[in-house]
């Protein structure tokens, strides 16, 4: 049986979530106060409609209580974010993820119980920034302050070196998660598996631990950039 979504605001991030549902087969209910929106997203979504989510009886009449999860996605407007969430905590709904706009808003949204929180703006700077400083992360993605999963493209140090020989675990504190090898990726790998120049490592660790381990093991000449 489908998930059914609703996406509230269609911005950048809300539309963007509403294709991606979309895609994957999803039912979803576009929900946004402005018409151009509505209509931009008609044919993307299952159902779009134009309503003020700050109204309990509008989001009734909507049977907004029948999904399975509600993103808000509400764009400046904080007072509309945090007025659409509250109702929705109040209906019961059993997922609501809300996009914050900073730090104030995140804890406002907690309060009122959001289930998630989301800094979509911060967090792919984040990434981004990781992208630009390091030549040898691909991809990075924050779990908490201090642990992460990143991707590494294999170098010339480890060409050829066995997960066991590299010890990595025991050396760094950190675990290989995956090996991916052109089209091919291999999910808990052997510790006899070797690594090749061009292999991507994804790595999960604390922050301290991965950044010890890439200056150890992947920071040469030869490593792969963006």
């Amino acid at each position: 049986m489908k998930k059914q979504f609703a996406v509230i605001g269609l911005g950048r991030f809300g539309g963007s979530i509403c294709k991606e549902l979309n895609d994957q087969g999803m039912e979803v209910l576009a929900i946004d106060i402005n018409e151009d929106k509505v209509n931009e997203y008609a044919s993307v979504a299952t159902h779009a409609v134009m309503a003020d989510t700050t109204d309990e009886n509008t989001l009734r009449s909507l049977g907004i209580r029948n999904f399975d999860h509600v993103i808000v996605a509400i764009g400046d407007n904080i007072q509309s974010s945090i007025l659409t969430t509250l109702m929705l905590v109040e209906l019961g709904l059993p997922h609501i993820t809300v996009k914050a706009q900073n730090d104030y808003h995140e804890k406002v949204l907690l309060k009122i119980g959001a289930h998630k929180v989301v800094h979509p703006e911060r967090d792919m700077g984040i990434r981004i920034a990781h992208n630009i400083v390091s030549k040898n992360v691909l991809d990075y993605l924050e779990l908490s302050d201090e642990y992460s999963i990143v991707e590494l493209m294999a170098g010339q140090r480890v060409d050829g070196r066995s997960l066991i020989d590299l010890d990595i675990r025991a050396k760094f504190g950190c675990n290989i998660m995956a090996v991916k090898r052109e089209e091919y990726i291999d999910v808990s790998p052997a510790p006899d598996q070797n690594i090749k120049k061009g292999d991507i490592l994804i790595v999960i660790g604390a922050d301290k631990d991965i950044t010890r381990m890439e200056q150890a093991l992947f920071d040469d000449d030869d490593a792969g950039t963006m």
